[in-house]
């Protein structure tokens, strides 16, 4: 096991800069996920980790040493990629083994390393198997073995789950944290799904333009994102933005419909700043619920435009205002809300209702440097809890 620590770490290509200033220190025996949209720079990342690809500048440490310079093979760094790769015409032993014979390795301990790799993938009796007899899932396990025989400090994982089916990444993302879990190892592991990045990871590091965002634990990053980005990037549906402006009583949105009271100085904002509101979909409530919340906000009148029904969830979308026009590129657009309500609700499409927000699950950015200012906005001024409860009473 070893840890890796990227310092200031840049790679470019002509004019386009893959990724900028990286600073990142992963623990040893941690699993970290870099994780992204498509052209984030997490890849190169990888490879400059790997050595596949040399920084433009900065270093690269695995455990105590300056790998910066070193070839992949003398990293102490096994990969396993997207495309598995395996050799046809090689039985499931010999794929696995591949690369201990190509170092001269001596039999005995070829074969104890393939043992051991294949009992730890659960490929028991299928090592003269050839890689066209086995399903998807099997020959992942086949790559992973390949990596585990050359016994790394660090494991690196390219999205080595994106080309199997649903169901079967599902189990395959089990396997892993078993796999971890077994040889308690360093793994880093890239992918732009953030579902293996929340279910497997014991921190997230969220990369948009090679810029690293945010790197902290999965729930952390979930409850308290850094900033905008990250904010609408973890989670899914995405979280809700409305755009507005703080006043010297709280916050008013853009479109009129939303006020949240609170106390500017105590969210460090001044009156007339812009900022943008976020809530996930789970924290949108009917208003006849705002009982149920300690800190609701006031009641916001909405037509419900489109229900989704996921089976044991229904996503509603909701307008706040009459002519709203849905922007299908921006689902958080301006006059618009996604609440998540539960499968046996009687809510219809086209229905005029009020829904109030759970002011303890509201998040405040600044609009300018898209920064999070605050993660739940606390009552300060009085009265918002009463007026919604009060209203939902008439």
């Amino acid at each position: 096991m070893a840890s890796v620590t990227l310092k200031d770490v840049v790679k470019q290509y002509d004019d386009v800069t893959a990724v900028d200033n990286m600073n990142l220190d992963i623990r040893d025996g941690e699993f970290v996920c870099l994780v992204g949209p498509s052209g984030c720079g997490k890849s190169t990342t990888m490879e400059t980790i790997a050595g596949l690809t040399m920084p433009t500048s900065g270093t690269v440490h695995i455990g105590e040493r300056d790998v910066t310079n070193l070839p992949p093979k003398d990293r102490g760094i096994a990969m396993v990629f997207q495309n598995i790769a395996l050799f046809p015409h090689m039985d499931v032993y010999d794929n696995i083994s591949f690369g201990l014979r190509l170092r001269n390795y001596e039999k005995e301990e070829i074969d104890r390393r393939v043992e051991r790799a294949a009992d730890t993938v659960q490929l028991h009796g299928m090592l003269d198997r050839m890689p066209d007899e086995m399903s998807g899932g099997q020959r992942q396990r086949v790559a992973i073995a390949r990596a585990i025989v050359r016994e790394p400090d660090v494991f690196l994982m390219d999205e080595p789950l994106a080309n199997l089916d649903a169901k079967l990444r599902v189990h395959m993302r089990t396997e892993l944290q078993r796999l971890h879990k077994e040889l308690d190892t360093t793994i880093i592991y890239v992918t732009h799904d953030q579902a293996e990045a929340m279910t497997m990871s014991d921190r997230i590091a969220v990369i948009d333009s090679g810029e690293l965002q945010q790197i902290d634990p999965p729930l952390v990053c979930y409850n308290e994102p850094a900033n905008l980005f990250v904010a609408g990037f973890i989670g899914s549906p995405s979280m809700n933005f409305v755009p507005g402006a703080a006043t010297a009583t709280g916050f008013h949105s853009n479109d009129g419909q939303i006020e949240i009271d609170f106390e500017p100085s105590d969210v460090g904002v001044t009156p007339d700043q812009n900022v943008t509101v976020g809530i996930r979909p789970e924290d949108v409530y009917p208003a006849e619920q705002a009982d149920s919340l300690a800190n609701p906000t006031k009641p916001i009148s909405v037509t419900t435009d489109v229900l989704e029904p996921m089976g044991d969830e229904i996503f509603v979308y909701l307008l706040t205002e009459e002519d709203a026009e849905v922007d299908i590129d921006d689902p958080n657009a301006s006059g618009q809300l996604l609440m998540s309500v539960e499968p046996d609700s009687t809510i219809a499409e086209d229905e005029e209702m009020e829904v109030v927000l759970d002011r303890s699950k509201v998040h405040l950015f600044d609009s300018e440097t898209e920064q999070a200012l605050e993660h739940g906005i606390v009552e300060t001024t009085g009265g918002a809890a009463d007026s919604a409860r009060a209203h939902t009473d008439d």
